[in-house]
């Protein structure tokens, strides 16, 4: 599970990180309270060229009638992906990169009081989230459209949350995004338990309307 990250990294940076072409309405960075539905930074392959874009976080199904026609899907299961009707077109040929620096998570206290945590790259090199994309349209309204994929927590993640995003290595990028071959569903496991690291953080960033660099300061 993935419900809010933080991305620092500004575009050009992205862009050269991933040798995309940047598209012109990138979402402003810093953000670090990123929430779904809102814009966030895609990397997929458009021919042979990477792309570097703008999608919204909710993955809009063909069928939906509307952008509340259904669940939300901000999250796609690695081990249903391939079968999922919502998904499995897009595991297929529509596989892309969300970068990012840091994601959120949150426990409970004896209370049910909802207790963030801040997780990020031990080496602080950025987060590279496994993702899906999909354009969606009816009437006025288009949206081209993500999920992150997720997969079991591993050991130290399994303290905060049974599940965790799929995060990618920058070797397995052009195998996620189609450019070496097949074999991506071997890409979507739990990262190495000395990958991550995390603290906790403030219960502001419960708050879809908090912003700002303290929102990821340990607390």
């Amino acid at each position: 599970m993935c419900g809010r990250f933080a991305i620092t990294m500004p575009s050009d940076a992205m862009a050269q990180l991933f040798d995309a072409a940047p598209a012109n309405d990138l979402p402003d960075v810093p953000n670090f309270n990123v929430c779904p539905t809102t814009q966030v930074h895609v990397v997929h392959t458009e021919g042979e060229q990477r792309r570097l874009v703008a999608m919204r976080w909710g993955f809009l199904p063909k069928w939906y009638k509307a952008p509340n026609g259904g669940p939300l899907l901000i999250n796609a299961r690695a081990e249903t992906i391939a079968e999922k009707p919502a998904f499995k077109a897009a595991c297929r040929a529509r596989r892309c990169l969300i970068p990012a620096t840091g994601f959120y998570e949150w426990t409970k206290d004896e209370a049910g009081n909802r207790l963030p945590w801040y997780i990020a790259r031990a080496d602080g090199a950025p987060l590279i989230f496994a993702a899906v994309w999909q354009d969606w349209a009816a009437g006025d309204l288009a949206f081209r459209t993500c999920a992150m994929v997720t997969t079991g927590a591993n050991g130290p993640m399994s303290q905060i949350h049974h599940r965790m995003p799929v995060i990618l290595d920058p070797a397995d990028v052009p195998l996620w995004l189609g450019e070496a071959g097949h074999g991506a569903a071997t890409l979507m496991r739990a990262a190495p338990e000395d990958a991550l690291v995390f603290h906790r953080v403030d219960p502001a960033v419960n708050s879809n309307r908090a912003s700002g660099p303290e929102l990821i300061e340990p607390i």
